[in-house]
This record gives C-alpha cells, structure tokens and sequence, in this order.
C-alpha cells in the first residue's frame, strides 16, 4: 500500500480546519513559533497542558503548545479509560471530590464529547471473606449514585445468577451478592487529540515532537524555551511572557531547569495494565476489591477486555516506564478473584501498557494519596501544574486559568477574558450522536460500490463523531484508502491519511498507538509498520 494523497486533490472541499486542506507544515509551525511572542507558553502535551492550551486560547491569550513526545503520548494515553467519579474515594469520606467529580464526568459524556464516551455498567462482586460486606457496598453504590443525582440510575445489588448472565467469566463460587453502579469510559487518545484540535480551532499553537533543551530567561524572569525538532534536528525557540511546566513526570526535571536547587516537588506510582481478547461478549464491568483501598478492574473496551491496574511508587527516568513481569503475573492474579480462568490465559494478551501517576511530595502508601492537581510558581517565574485526574481535565484547565489571573505581578490577566465568563460545557468537535453517525455512514456510501462495514462505519463515529464524514469521503475518492489497514481491525487507510494530514501523527507509533487501536489489538505487524510509516514519509 502506498496510496497516498497529493496535496490539495481531494482535501480542501472536505471542509476541514484550516483552509487549505490540512494543518500548517512543521516547517510553517516552528518559523510561527520563533517569530511570534505569545501570552503563554504551555510545555508538555498531556491533558493538563492540553486543557490549559485550550482554556488559556478562549480566554483570547496567545499559545502556544509543545511536546518533545507525542500528544498524549505517556501518561495521558496510559490511564484505565475511565471517566469516573471516584468510588473508592467515599472510602475516606471525600464526599464533595466525588460529587465533582460525577459532574465533570457527566459534562464530558454527554454536552462535551458524547461521541467519544459512552457510559458504562459496573458490578462490583461480593464474595464470602472479602474485604467489604453486602450491606456496606449496597449502601455504598446508593450514595454514589446519589451524588450524580442518579443521572446513571440507582445503585443496587444484584443477584450472582443475573450478574453472571451479563459476565459470562464471572467468577460464582462463593459469590453473596453484586453491588450496581455507572460511570463512563473512552478512548484517552482520541478524547486527548480531540482536545489538541479545540485549542488550535480556539487559535493556539502546537507542535508535538519538539524537546526543549533549555529555558530562556529575561532578568531572572523565564521567558521562553528553546526547542529541537526530534523529526529533523532543527533548532528553535520560543518566546511567552509566561511558561507552563505541565510535563506530567518530567515536572521536577524542567524545575531544575528553571532552578538546578530546586527541591523534588512530586513523586511518582507507576500503573500497569493489560489488554486481553475477550472469550465472549461482555454487558457490563468488573470492580472487584483487592483490600480496604484498592479495586482491579477488568472494562469491556473497544472489543477487547482491559484488566489493571496496579499502584507501586516508581523511582528512576520516567521513560523507562514498562511492564514487567511481576505487573503481568499481579494483574492476572488480581483479575482471577472475579473471573474464571479461561479468559486470564497468557495467549490472550495482545497489549499491555505502564503510565506514571504524578502524585504530590510526601510520605505513605501510593494507593492512598490523593489525585490531586497541584500548581507551583518558581524562582523564575515559571508555573508548574502537576497531578489530578483525566476525569476532571476541563476542571483543570480552568484552574490553571483562575490561577493565572490571580498571580501578582503578571500581567495576563488584564488581557484575558475572565474564566466565569467561558461557556462552561463548550463541545469538542466532531460532537454528534454516535449512532445517528454510523447510521449515516452506512446508508450514505458510494453507489456504485461496496458498501462501508459495519464495525467500521461504528468505529468511526465513536472515535471521530461527525469528523468521521471527512474520512468516509478520502475513502470514497480513493478506492485504496477505503480498505483495512489490517484484515481483523476496523480501521481503514483513510485514517491513516487523516492522522498525518489533520491530526499531527509524525511516527507509526503515533497512528498505531494513539490515533487507532491497531496497536492494543496485537496487530501492529511490521508489514502494516512499513506500510503506515511510507504514507507518513509520502507528505514529507
């Protein structure tokens, strides 16, 4: 396959941001950055600097946003897929952080991005000698219920007989009862690049794969980052009036840039999590409780099952991050509280994948501290974001922004508009009613012609929403590009041409990976590498 699209042929009648048919080159996107001074600078393209880029943007600021990896490319597409009010927080009486939490989560999934969340069921085992009671998590899931003010219904328990019609490998021997909850689930990578779209449509910046190697300072003051271009080695560099350190784990590492005797701010807890095939269909999740504080989850998630995660205080370079062997084998034995051995075999796993939680300083047990999003001011004026939650990423930008505002001796306030008065449930783009989109992208296809498959016209619509109409229409001008990148994944070569010319993808990591699932199904071969790093390199 080396079909690719010649610039300009079919793209600019598709309508797509901006004009001209795809984003500005790199080469157009660093001459931007050298030459313009902007409001902010946000370093690091996790959601945190994501959702900030995309606030600090409507606040009609100048951004810009960079990353020496991939949009989303450690922590933020490392997370349990989950948009979730916290259950196991009611534990330590946290009662308002959830009810946040519940209306964030509820925010996202159906005004922000119901195309790219769906709600999900979760069961929650009782077994005889487990660490929680019948009556307690009854009650339990009642009050969780409550404080979403039962928008997913009401929590309940249900017999193991049901629960185990809805989970076939449900796991019955001993089984009392089954506690009923909802919450929400979604693809972090997409919801993520989605995010990246709204702050450029909002009129920031970005550039992904550009490191910084060194901070710019004006009388003591940072002001700006020089950057390296890790696809060419070219050099430039950045002015702002102010810099944000929203790197995630690297957060200590550019404070050190700023300041070589700064003191470590943050410690890191490494969660590991594996992608299975499933052995039959699923209706509904796993919660099953470990001990007092955690729970394992096993997700019915984009045709696979994902199981995790696990919670270890995680010393050393954050990119080293990886999967071992003791991860795998505590998975798996975690998993098999609840479910029954045929679907824990080895030969099952087709992924598996460590992210690092960014937790505040200080003693105890990973497992218990708090998700909570911390934000610093340097000796040289730089601001560090850290921490928090892929829940409430919205909730984070704005605070990012009210503390902007805030800050003494900053002028950005004057010219930004205040956060109270930003629409507060402002869609991501491709917002659409998934089903009407697949419905649409079936009856609507080329004639003559074969008509689109079902699961891919469904796998468009919930990971693109109605932006998906822009790929069905590449694939309808290009017979080459309407077929499957991989006989057994849903994904079709007009992705792949998207990625690279509207959605930043430099790499076959950064499609295989991020921007398509063809990677947690196992089937990332090295002919479908080549193939899909030729049509990268076609552009260049």
């Amino acid at each position: 396959m080396t079909t690719t699209l010649q610039s300009g042929s079919a793209l600019p009648a598709l309508g797509l941001h901006p004009a001209g048919g795809s984003h500005p080159s790199r080469a157009e996107t660093r001459e931007q950055l050298n030459k313009a001074t902007y409001d902010l600078l946000v370093i690091g393209g996790g959601i945190l600097g994501i959702s900030t880029a995309w606030h600090a943007a409507q606040s009609g600021l100048r951004v810009a946003l960079v990353d020496a990896g991939d949009f989303a490319g450690a922590t933020s597409s490392a997370s349990s897929k989950l948009l979730h009010g916290g259950l196991r927080y009611l534990q330590t009486g946290a009662v308002k952080l959830v009810a946040e939490n519940h209306f964030e989560r509820r925010a996202v999934s159906r005004q922000v991005a119901p195309h790219l969340a769906n709600p999900l069921t979760f069961y929650l085992p009782v077994y005889k000698g487990g660490p929680h009671g019948a009556a307690k998590l009854g009650a339990g899931v009642f009050a969780y219920s409550a404080l979403s003010a039962f928008g997913d219904g009401v929590g309940h328990l249900l017999s193991p007989s049901k629960a185990a019609q809805d989970v076939p490998e449900l796991r019955t021997d001993n089984l009392k009862a089954v506690a009923v909850y909802g919450d929400d689930q979604m693809n972090d990578s997409r919801m993520a690049l989605m995010t990246v779209r709204a702050a450029v449509e909002s009129g920031a910046t970005v550039l992904n794969h550009a490191e910084v190697t060194g901070l710019r300072f004006t009388q003591g003051r940072v002001t700006g980052a020089d950057l390296k271009d890790r696809t060419d080695g070219s050099e430039f560099g950045v002015t702002a009036r102010l810099v944000l350190n929203a790197t995630g784990p690297w957060v200590d590492h550019l404070r050190k840039m700023e300041d070589p005797n700064s003191a470590p701010s943050i410690r890191l807890s490494k969660g590991a999590h594996l992608v299975l095939k499933r052995t039959s269909p699923w209706k509904a999740a796993l919660a099953t409780p470990i001990d007092k504080y955690r729970i394992t989850f096993a997700l019915p998630w984009e045709d696979m099952l994902l199981l995790g995660t696990t919670d270890e205080e995680f010393e050393g370079d954050p990119a080293d991050v990886a999967v071992t062997e003791q991860d795998t084998a505590q998975i798996l034995d975690e998993a098999a509280f609840s479910i029954r051995d045929q679907q824990l075999s080895r030969d099952l796993i087709t992924y598996s994948f460590a992210g690092l939680r960014v937790l505040p300083g200080g003693p105890g047990d990973t497992s218990k501290a708090k998700r909570e999003t911390v934000v610093t001011e340097g000796r040289g004026g730089m601001l560090s974001v850290a921490g928090g939650k892929w829940t409430t990423f919205r909730h984070i930008g704005r605070t990012v922004m009210t503390k902007l505002a805030e800050l003494p001796g900053h002028p950005l306030g004057e010219d930004m508009e205040p956060i109270s008065r930003l629409p507060k449930k402002l869609p991501l783009p491709g917002i659409a009613n998934p089903r009407a989109v697949a419905h649409r992208l079936l009856v609507d296809g080329p004639a003559p012609g074969p008509r689109m498959a079902a699961d891919t016209a469904r796998h468009l619509a919930t990971h693109y929403g109605s932006l998906a109409f822009d790929i069905a229409r590449l694939a309808n001008e290009d017979a080459a590009l309407a077929e499957r990148v991989h006989p057994d994944a849903p994904e079709i070569w007009a992705q792949v041409a998207y990625a690279r010319d509207q959605e930043w993808a430099e790499t076959a990591d950064d499609v295989l990976r991020r921007r398509t699932t063809l990677t947690i199904r196992g089937l990332d071969t090295e002919d479908v590498r080549a193939k899909v790093q030729g049509m990268l390199d076609a552009k260049r």
